[in-house]
């Protein structure tokens, strides 16, 4: 279906129509359920009715304009004082906008549409009292009108004609769009790739700042440089110096003066500059993003509803309360979390609330409570559902472990309440003896936890017996933007997500311990297996011999793994690439990004890695830590990199060097040179001077004034015989400086022997 309404037929308009008119009279007869008299509640189910109306007649489709007239006829009638509508006119009245969607989408019996319409007109007319239309209307779901705060007007809310309905705002929003507030159609690949694009704009406007800093260190050397003018001036002056000295003196200090003050003024304006091109860029990237997010309200638009309805179905009385409808969420979180809370939902109306005799045996009110709530909490979107019900018997929980031989009777007398409750989320598992249609399969909540998962979240239950049950869920606001920790891993950043991460540890090689060939360390009361970060994802690195080991703990429950990292690089916001889909899926990778300084990294999947390591271990395939931290050094070949841009350069001096034993790594310019260093570890590193995009002489120069590199030994080898350019290259900080022209095999190996010795 195309984006622009323009291109939609008639009929599709008009399912759009029903869809948005629908959610109002869903909603309206809901409430009006609770009040039976609200005008507001009657005049804006009387006016979803005849849009309906309107919109079937324009397109034709006669059964619409039957049903709809015969609705809104007795939405009239009610108007009037001349009826009430009690809960069995309700129910069919809610019948009736099911029946509605159904013409739309053409799929509905001409049998049944008749049979409705007269039920309709015979309530309307006060002729044939339908059945539970009294006083004494059988038990059902209450939904509770939201607060004032949640009603005020939005967005959503605004564009609607009359009150707003609880649950549902987006689709009219697409149905008639009105005034400023007006909604757009925009595809999903074309916001995704906007949002790509606002990232990379963000990740651009911080290369500024290393320039900025760069230009500071040049006034602090042209301030030195001042300075030796003006001693220069002064002994010249204290000499007696000839006039042309004395002249010539002062016009370069005069000149060097106007520098100064050109630099200064500039560096100002650029300083300047940098700050709002980053806050423009950070404005954009929160503003596309932003145009991601929906209300809650958009996925739990059906609630009220089912719960109305199953709660009738089980005959118990439930209050149905739904908190923050207006908090805004990711679509793609939307999209994915209904099923979750329709489990949670479901479970709750047929596993914890009590019938209303049982509550009111137990000393409960009649009426059970179902509370659905929404929050933004720690920059994390928090989602409660909870009810007053039964609750869970711990002990009866923990029989139930045992029975199903998940842990034995002893280990299972020594968990906690909490991880008691990580067992209902297991696959299979269901506390209930018989199997309905509603539950006892033990799939419902299994489907929760590993849909949370797959949204990077996380989701826990409490409850105690008698008081009910609390079903708490954790996710990320939007899954364009994910909160990770960044380790190095083989010489190259990777980042896990936090939501996914235990905990992370410096740990002391003297706490790893062995048991049946697998190394471990304690973790509070658990043995926590370690595994190299680099094997699990296929590089043949090895951290250095540290005594202490950075480890990222990932897992829950009772699978949890501890990787060894290269080191910790800090937490960021990253904005999160999909991974071409050419590429199928990916070992152990989810998705990518951009860092600050441009370079790529890979965003791990955490079910992915743990999998992969059970699959080493079941193999028998670890690293053994401590062996593999001794033999590191010992082992491991000397590295070189090669940077030139000629091809035939590179390869013969590539293979002169591997023939000796040496590991060679080649890269095509400068800036190719410049990437290969900060991602890896070189024992030397041979470069060309004239390429393009960066030149040896900057290459070399920015390899010695980093922190990291500065102690690698650089060679420049070049067709440039010239003393200058030998100068050049060695004040640029390159350890030897070798002419293209003169040397042969053994020349450019012993001058690799010289800088770094043999091969090991």
């Amino acid at each position: 279906m195309n984006d622009d309404l323009g291109n939609f037929s008639m009929l599709e308009l008009f399912r759009l129509e029903v869809e948005g008119q629908t959610a109002i009279l869903n909603d309206g007869l809901l409430a009006l359920e609770q009040d039976a008299t609200a005008a507001d509640r009657l005049e804006a189910l009387m006016r979803a009715s005849h849009s309906v109306k309107g919109a079937a007649r324009m397109v034709d489709v006669d059964q619409g304009v039957r049903l709809a007239h015969a609705m809104e006829d007795c939405f009239v009638a009610a108007q009037k004082g001349e009826l009430v509508l009690g809960s069995g006119d309700i129910d069919i009245l809610l019948r009736a906008v099911d029946l509605l969607s159904a013409i739309a989408a053409n799929e509905y019996d001409e049998q049944e549409l008749d049979a409705l319409v007269d039920r309709i007109r015979a309530i309307g007319s006060g002729e044939n009292k339908a059945p539970g239309a009294t006083e004494s209307a059988p038990p059902r779901a209450q939904e509770t009108v939201p607060s004032d705060n949640e009603q005020a007007a939005s967005p959503e809310t605004a564009e609607r004609p009359g009150p707003a309905p609880a649950g549902r705002a987006a689709d009219a929003d697409r149905a008639q769009p009105q005034g400023d507030t007006a909604a757009v159609r925009v595809s999903a690949d074309n916001l995704n790739r906007l949002i790509g694009l606002a990232g990379e704009v963000q990740v651009e406007s911080r290369w500024l700042r290393p320039f900025a800093d760069a230009l500071q260190q040049l006034k602090h050397r042209q301030v030195d440089l001042i300075n030796k003018l003006d001693h220069l001036n002064d002994a010249l002056l204290a000499n007696g110096g000839d006039e042309f000295a004395r002249s010539l003196a002062g016009d370069v200090q005069h000149k060097a003066n106007q520098c100064r003050h050109v630099l200064a003024d500039r560096l100002v304006e650029l300083e300047e500059f940098d700050r709002r091109l980053q806050n423009l860029a950070n404005r954009l990237n929160n503003e596309v993003i932003a145009s991601r997010m929906r209300p809650f309200s958009d996925a739990v638009r059906g609630f009220p509803r089912m719960v109305r309805d199953l709660a009738r179905e089980l005959d118990k009385d439930v209050e149905f309360n739904i908190e923050g409808l207006h908090t805004r969420v990711d679509r793609d979180i939307l999209d994915k979390i209904e099923a979750p809370l329709n489990h949670l939902l479901r479970n709750a109306l047929d596993h914890g609330i009590e019938s209303a005799d049982e509550r009111r045996a137990a000393g409960k009110p009649a009426r059970a409570r179902l509370r659905l709530a929404a929050v933004h909490s720690a920059g994390m979107l928090s989602i409660t559902v909870e009810d007053d019900g039964r609750g869970i018997d711990p002990e009866a929980l923990r029989a139930k472990v045992v029975e199903k031989n998940l842990v034995s009777e002893a280990m299972a007398a020594e968990l906690s309440e909490t991880e008691l409750m990580e067992f209902l989320f297991l696959p299979g598992f269901s506390t209930r003896r018989e199997v309905t249609e509603l539950s006892g399969r033990g799939v419902g909540l299994d489907v929760v936890h590993s849909t949370v998962q797959q949204m990077r979240g996380v989701v826990r239950a409490t409850g105690k017996p008698g008081q009910g049950m609390v079903f708490h869920m954790q996710l990320p606001l939007t899954l364009s933007v994910t909160r990770a920790l960044m380790a190095e891993i083989g010489g190259e950043p990777y980042a896990f997500p936090l939501a996914r991460i235990d905990c992370t540890l410096k740990l002391d090689r003297s706490n790893i311990e062995s048991l049946e060939g697998r190394q471990y360390f304690t973790l509070g009361n658990q043995h926590v297996g370690l595994v190299f970060a680099s094997q699990v994802l296929g590089s043949h690195h090895q951290p250095g011999e540290d005594d202490l080991l950075s480890i990222v703990v990932l897992g829950e429950r009772l699978n949890r793994a501890g990787l060894v990292v290269d080191r910790f690089l800090g937490e960021r916001d990253l904005v999160v690439h999909p991974l071409d889909r050419r590429l199928g899926k990916v070992k152990d990778i989810s998705a990518a990004s951009i860092l600050e300084n441009g370079d790529p990294c890979l965003i791990v999947d955490v079910d992915d890695m743990l999998r992969s390591i059970d699959i080493l271990v079941a193999g028998g395939r670890l690293d053994r830590v401590q062996e593999a931290l001794s033999q590191a050094h010992s082992s491991a070949a000397k590295r070189i990199l090669v940077v030139d841009d000629s091809i035939t350069v590179r390869e013969v001096e590539r293979n002169m060097l591997a023939a000796k034993g040496y590991q060679v790594e080649v890269a095509v310019d400068g800036m190719d040179g410049w990437n290969a260093v900060r991602t890896s570890d070189y024992d030397l590193v041979i470069s060309d001077i004239d390429m393009p995009r960066m030149n040896g002489f900057e290459f070399v120069r920015l390899i010695k004034q980093d922190e990291r590199l500065k102690k690698t030994p650089v060679m420049i080898v070049s067709y440039k015989d010239r003393d200058e350019d030998r100068q050049r290259g060695l004040e640029a900080g390159a350890d030897y400086y070798l002419t293209k022209g003169s040397f042969h095999d053994q020349t450019l190996i012993e001058a690799v022997v010289d800088l770094i010795g043999r091969p090991e």
